[in-house]
């Protein structure tokens, strides 16, 4: 589900261009899960950097036929402010994230700190892979960040891989170029997730789905 919109700032590499947040809904038998939950609100930094247009929470999940109270736990590819900042949503609800993602929220400039913690907060820290609800695959991939991390979901179909900012697009997934990094941690990772050949493809700041899938980035 589409959250925002946000604006590359001057001195980076798409200037002036727009790109798409999106979060992810897992629709598992125990509930629903979330993959993100976009930008947050009231972070004049952020406001000012990248001049976000948010689309209200609740009515993206209302167009995927859903409500908040039927989250029962969510996933943070990373912990940036436009991955993590509607979280305080969520009091007491789980949020999975790695350790030394967690970790890194700690150092200057790295996100918005009340979007991580706040009151009711509830973090379950991971070391590495993990599976929170049967069929939900929790993949550590490092490179964007120390602590990023991606989702793999079985289904009937096979797989379906929510790489997060694993990639910054399809394209790169599908092969291309790195946009802007050429670390030999990050390559191991976009390798990995290119090794699962799932069914189907998401990437959080693009709109375009790999595989065949329907127009709405609901569930697998």
């Amino acid at each position: 589900m589409l959250l925002a919109e946000l604006v590359w700032p001057p001195g980076t590499p798409r200037a002036g261009r727009s790109i798409p947040v999106y979060a992810n809904v897992i629709r598992h038998p125990r509930g629903l899960v979330l993959f993100d939950t976009g930008v947050g609100e009231g972070s004049r930094e952020v406001d000012d950097e990248w001049h976000p247009t948010l689309h209200p929470f609740d009515e993206a999940l209302a167009g995927l036929g859903h409500r908040r109270s039927e989250v029962i736990g969510i996933v943070v590819c990373h912990l940036h402010f436009d991955h993590c900042g509607q979280n305080s949503l969520f009091p007491g609800v789980p949020i999975y994230a790695q350790r030394a993602e967690y970790a890194a929220t700690r150092q200057k400039d790295y996100t918005v700190p009340a979007w991580v913690d706040f009151p009711g907060a509830r973090y379950e820290l991971l070391d590495g892979d993990a599976e929170p609800w049967p069929g939900v695959h929790v993949l550590s991939t490092p490179g964007h960040t120390p602590g990023h991390q991606s989702v793999l979901v079985d289904t009937d179909g096979g797989g379906v891989l929510l790489t997060g900012q694993a990639v910054y697009d399809l394209a790169e997934y599908e092969g291309g170029a790195p946009l802007d990094s050429e670390d030999p941690v990050y390559a191991r990772s976009v390798e990995r997730l290119r090794s699962l050949k799932p069914r189907r493809v998401y990437v959080s700041h693009d709109e375009r789905v790999g595989g065949a899938a329907p127009d709405r980035r609901a569930s697998p």
